[in-house]
């Protein structure tokens, strides 16, 4: 491919509500990087940003929010990562678009994973949007939001000036979404048509705007991918008081308006020291939403809000999630079936071996036994209660489930959190692990047109059917129709259900363990 680029002062100008910027074209693409959407004041409600006279250059990536620790890089194979410039100062945005018209294209905003407490909008190589926009012939954005307790610290019980300081970095999102209702039209996309899309913690961003009133108007549809995760990302309840005041303590501070200004790096660290034993006690931590007038809380526990029961939406997860990323200790491809079946007997017992197995044969014929070790349940149990829940309110809520190995590692590896996401974008050129031997090396680029073209259906009209894919019914009374996306990618009702439940039971205390010894080894 003969790449072609331009930046001039015609090329990629824009002209938004506070002024104009100016981008670039590659490829036959229009790119804007770094548009302010907001300004960030600690602890409180974005505002908004000031008119600029002259041209914003928009061809360089905004700050990224600062992280309570330096991530040490780490399973770069399996999630290609991009570290960036941190600042508090990182209400921005990014935008890619096949040209700045009145074509009224589909917008996808991507909220990134990480948690609430890490990541940013580049944190992931496949998290470009270029082939999604070129592809889709699509608007794309996303965006970077306060994280931690930056985006996440009740402070509320200080005064009103806090009301919503445990939910600023939802604030941030919704303050972007109004961007983009107000600008998006000049970069050529639909205001009207715009998909909310993330993965992890990304994900449960998604689920928490249809929580949240003040974003009511601001999407149409939205997309879950492994983002609704139970008690691993649930809601931070309770005061935020002690924890603040604890904080002031630790730093010899009097006054909570001090802590709107102490060095960032103390801050963190101060937390850091003090909040393990608040977890520990089960106290108020932050960096996860605040139930409170402003977001409602996890609709298993306080239901579904009935404004948003029209909006559709695709939810989802992978077969290993969190499990793939610790190694089997087995080789797969140099086990029997009988093997396999006594490795097990030895990790999970003779009644666990006879209970799981035939429900993971009868839900996974196509996998061998050892993969059983593999299978998630901290994400797919929670997401079956949340389909179902969902889809009692309407016939707008579609299930997946990705289940294709990735050619990495001895005897390839089943598919772990994170791993959909370069098919999801068309971008798994950007990533090693979809390309190693196989017996069919088409295969990965088939499995991305069905992930791709069922993402870009859905956000042009809300429905995933398309030529790619097995007709896809929504979840209903008559079922959880999940389409399990693979070599033969296919559509299978309440299949795991019964599996994911004894699960549960069976493998909980076995996967903590492997867990801790994969951390230990990190």
């Amino acid at each position: 491919m003969i790449h072609t680029f331009r930046r001039d002062r015609e090329t990629a100008l824009v002209r938004t509500t506070k002024g104009l910027v100016r981008g670039y074209a590659r490829d036959g693409l229009l790119i804007f990087k770094g548009i302010p959407y907001a300004r960030a004041r600690r602890f409180h409600a974005p505002e908004e940003t000031e008119s600029w006279d002259g041209v914003f250059d928009a061809s360089n990536y905004g700050f990224v929010c600062p992280l309570l620790e330096n991530e040490r890089p780490a399973a770069e194979l399996r999630v290609p990562h991009r570290y960036w410039p941190m600042d508090e100062d990182c209400l921005n945005l990014n935008i890619w678009t096949p040209g700045t018209d009145d074509a009224m294209r589909p917008v996808l905003v991507w909220l990134h994973g990480g948690g609430y407490y890490a990541g940013s909008s580049i944190e992931q190589r496949a998290y470009d949007g270029a082939n999604m926009s070129r592809f889709g012939d699509a608007v794309v954005v996303s965006l970077n939001h306060r994280l931690n307790i930056l985006g996440y610290f009740d402070l509320s019980d200080f005064g009103e000036e806090y009301a919503n300081s445990g939910n600023a970095g939802g604030d941030d999102i919704i303050a972007a979404l109004r961007w983009v209702r107000e600008n998006i039209a000049a970069f050529g996309g639909d205001p009207a048509r715009v998909t909310v899309f993330g993965q992890s913690g990304g994900g449960a961003k998604v689920t928490t705007l249809l929580q949240s009133p003040d974003a009511d108007g601001l999407y149409a549809r939205g997309i879950v991918m492994s983002g609704v995760i139970g008690p691993v990302l649930a809601d931070a309840v309770g005061s935020g008081r002690e924890l603040a005041e604890a904080m002031m303590k630790k730093l010899r501070l009097r006054d909570v308006r001090k802590l709107e200004t102490v060095d960032y790096r103390r801050l963190a660290a101060a937390y850091q020291a003090i909040s393990p034993g608040f977890r520990k006690e089960g106290k108020y931590v932050g960096c996860c939403p605040h139930p409170n007038a402003f977001y409602r809380g996890d609709p298993l526990l306080n239901g579904f809000r009935e404004e948003t029961k029209d909006v559709p939406l695709l939810v989802g997860s992978v077969f290993g999630e969190f499990a793939s990323f610790a190694p089997s200790p087995y080789d797969r491809s140099a086990m029997s079936g009988e093997e396999q079946i006594a490795a097990l007997r030895e990790l999970l017992g003779e009644e666990g071996v006879s209970v799981l197995l035939p429900l993971f044969r009868t839900a996974y014929p196509e996998r061998q036994p050892i993969d059983l070790l593999q299978l998630d349940f901290l994400f797919r149990g929670p997401e079956i209660a949340y389909l179902a829940a969902r889809s009692r309110l309407n016939r707008r809520t579609w299930s997946y489930l990705f289940n294709m190995d990735q050619p990495i590692d001895d005897g390839g590896s089943t598919p772990w959190h994170c791993s959909d996401i370069p098919y999801v974008f068309r971008n798994i050129g950007l990533v090693e692990h979809a390309h190693g031997p196989q017996a069919d090396p088409e295969l990965p680029a088939r499995v991305q047109d069905q992930v791709f073209e069922s993402v870009l259906a859905f956000a042009r009209c809300g429905d995933p059917a398309n030529p790619a894919i097995p007709a896809w019914p929504p979840c209903g009374a008559d079922g959880e129709h999940t389409l399990l996306i693979d070599a033969d990618t296919r559509v299978r009702t309440d299949f795991d259900h019964a599996l994911i439940e004894a699960q549960t039971k069976y493998m909980g205390p076995v996967f903590e363990r492997m867990m801790e010894r994969q951390s230990v080894q990190h």
